[in-house]
């Protein structure tokens, strides 16, 4: 009997603990994996990038920017994706030759502009795309691919546009024409949730003073082929004069979340809005 009860004594201990916060974690503010350093390390401008065997479908396009962005479609289309609205899936067709298509070149590894969930697209671009099919009175076909590709595709006129949360730069326009801008668009930096490094930052000249103080031992992950890598790495083109770091490309940008996440990055560079989606969602799974 006396067994018993010590035994009935040790549980009531270990239940009123655990109700009592008896857990040394329990009431502990819980950290975020990682955080995005809200400071715009550059300033670019979106545009889609056209055939340029195909100027009548430019001029199209142009007219169509103006035309959603005049009616209040493009803000109702953002919203959907920084309000908390409820986003459009956007299915596309099978190529076909013998058919009128828009042919539009992606990489759905980029949320909130292009991404997938099953065999369906969504994202700012996607949308715009069905509705420039739509007006075009065309069927709407999205090649999935690798960003690298993306341009390139269009410049072997295998495509009609390229749609992917593209910057404007003269690199690209060897391959493409690009339209007017719709998006103002920047490069942020990822950094783990307990990171201070960057606390007392308020520009992006503060932050650029730590960045270039690093050395080859410091890893930045970045997108391949946007903005990310050539800000890092350094390309007269762009204006950048790169970092003192090791750069590493990876297929999107969450793959080098997880990696920083993992211990293997220091940092990663991305564009801001699909930053606060990767932060968002990787934050919200821990």
């Amino acid at each position: 009997m006396k067994k018993m009860l010590v035994v009935i004594m040790a549980m009531i201990m270990a239940l009123s603990m655990v109700a009592c916060g008896g857990n040394s974690d329990a009431g502990k503010e819980k950290t975020d994996a990682v955080k995005a350093i809200e400071i715009n390390l550059t300033e670019e401008l979106y545009a889609f990038g056209v055939d340029k065997n195909q100027p009548e479908l430019l001029a199209q396009v142009n007219d169509f920017i103006k035309e959603i962005k005049a009616d209040g479609t493009f803000d109702a289309i953002c919203d959907k994706y920084f309000s908390n609205g409820e986003p459009t899936a956007v299915k596309s067709a099978t190529l076909d030759p013998s058919k009128d298509q828009l042919v539009v070149a992606t990489n759905a590894a980029f949320e909130p502009f292009e991404y997938m969930i099953g065999d369906s697209y969504y994202g700012i671009d996607m949308e715009i795309a069905q509705l420039l099919a739509n007006k075009l009175g065309q069927e709407l076909v999205i090649m999935n691919m690798d960003f690298s590709a993306v341009c390139l595709s269009v410049g072997q006129h295998q495509c009609d546009i390229a749609m992917a949360g593209l910057t404007v730069n003269e690199e690209r326009k060897e391959y493409v024409t690009f339209s007017d801008s719709y998006y103002e668009a920047s490069q942020v930096m990822i950094v783990k949730g307990d990171d201070t490094t960057f606390d007392a930052c308020t520009d992006a000249a503060s932050v650029e003073a730590i960045l270039n103080n690093l050395t080859k031992d410091n890893k930045i992950g970045v997108q391949e082929g946007t903005t990310g890598q050539f800000y890092t790495e350094g390309d007269a083109d762009w204006g950048f004069a790169g970092l003192p770091v090791t750069c590493v490309p990876y297929k999107n940008g969450s793959l080098a979340v997880q990696d920083l996440i993992n211990g293997n990055l220091d940092y990663v560079i991305i564009d801001a809005a699909p930053a606060n989606c990767i932060v968002a969602a990787i934050n919200e799974m821990q």
